[in-house]
């Protein structure tokens, strides 16, 4: 269902990155935030009080068992729906770029602290989406670094905040490529059907969605992080059947707010982390707190779902 932040060599250098326990990844140190300081009533049978981080020592039962069979459903209280999940905690959205190791730079603070993420020499090193990289700027897509290339590279994360602007063209930089390239159109090349009711659109290969109503776009395109290998977000059409906004996963332990459940166990939610970090979620459709809320606002229950392709790398 949630993501599992990655840790290792490319983690490491992520300052906001933290590593949790099965299946949930946040952007900044400590535990996952409680959602509410206030307990809504439970509900009636449901076992997990909704809306309330549970007890580590009590016999939670899984809400979520497993990527095929649904939640536990039932309708929130009133006092439980007035609670709104907290916003992603500052940084979490930042857009952090995965550079080999000893090229993101921490200066130190007064008293040695490390200090904020800071701009890294240019980088002779080849990246992962090198190639695609290279022909969104229309240079020559050879695959290989050069010094023109890392400037070029350089310029573009400059211009976009993504840190550390060495010129490694790595994941969040082609994806904010891809995010750009269909903000006018996303559905240009015609992947998502046209049909006059709302329609979300969930485009695994360049890792976007958006709704569309007939050929009106009326959100998005966002970026997303889909299933990872083994738990691929399930393709074809689907109907938004539960909509839980302070949901919990007891099966991770883990927030999930403003949850919009379409296929079993998957649904459309935020994260408390960043949606380009490796290597997928367990299956849901994750997005930044603030589009998860926003999208929210433009579902409702009954709207179709429909999902193709796949995640790279998956």
């Amino acid at each position: 269902m949630t993501s599992t932040s990655v840790r290792g060599g490319l983690a490491a250098l992520l300052a906001l990155a933290v590593a949790l326990p099965a299946g949930q990844a946040l952007a900044h140190p400590g535990p996952p935030v409680p959602y509410a300081t206030v307990t809504p009533a439970p509900a009636p049978e449901a076992g997990l009080v909704p809306g309330v981080r549970p007890a580590p020592h009590r016999d939670w039962p899984q809400d979520t068992p497993d990527q095929t069979l649904p939640p536990h459903v039932y309708t929130p209280s009133a006092e439980e729906d007035a609670i709104e999940p907290p916003p992603a905690p500052p940084g979490a959205d930042a857009l952090v770029e995965y550079v080999p190791p000893g090229e993101a730079l921490y200066p130190a603070e007064p008293g040695g602290a490390p200090g904020p993420l800071a701009a890294a020499a240019c980088t002779a090193r080849t990246g992962p989406y090198q190639r695609q990289v290279e022909r969104w700027l229309k240079r020559k897509a050879d695959g290989k670094q050069s010094p023109a290339d890392c400037r070029a590279i350089r310029a573009f994360q400059t211009r976009q905040g993504i840190r550390p602007n060495a010129g490694f063209a790595g994941p969040v930089t082609w994806g904010r490529m891809r995010a750009i390239s269909a903000r006018k159109n996303p559905n240009a090349a015609k992947k998502c059907p046209t049909r006059a009711y709302r329609l979300a659109c969930v485009d695994l290969p360049r890792q976007l969605m958006w709704v569309s109503k007939g050929k009106k776009i009326v959100y998005g395109p966002v970026p997303i992080r889909s299933g990872r290998a083994g738990n691929r977000t399930r393709t074809g059409w689907h109907k938004v059947y539960w909509r839980h906004k302070n949901h919990w996963s007891s099966l991770y332990n883990s927030p999930m707010p403003y949850s919009q459940f379409f296929s079993g166990g998957q649904a459309f939610h935020g994260i408390y982390g960043n949606v380009y970090s490796p290597p997928g979620s367990r299956g849901c459709v994750n997005l930044r707190v603030s589009d998860a809320k926003r999208l929210w606002g433009v579902l409702k229950g009954g709207d179709r779902v429909y999902v193709w392709g796949r995640k790279p790398g998956t």
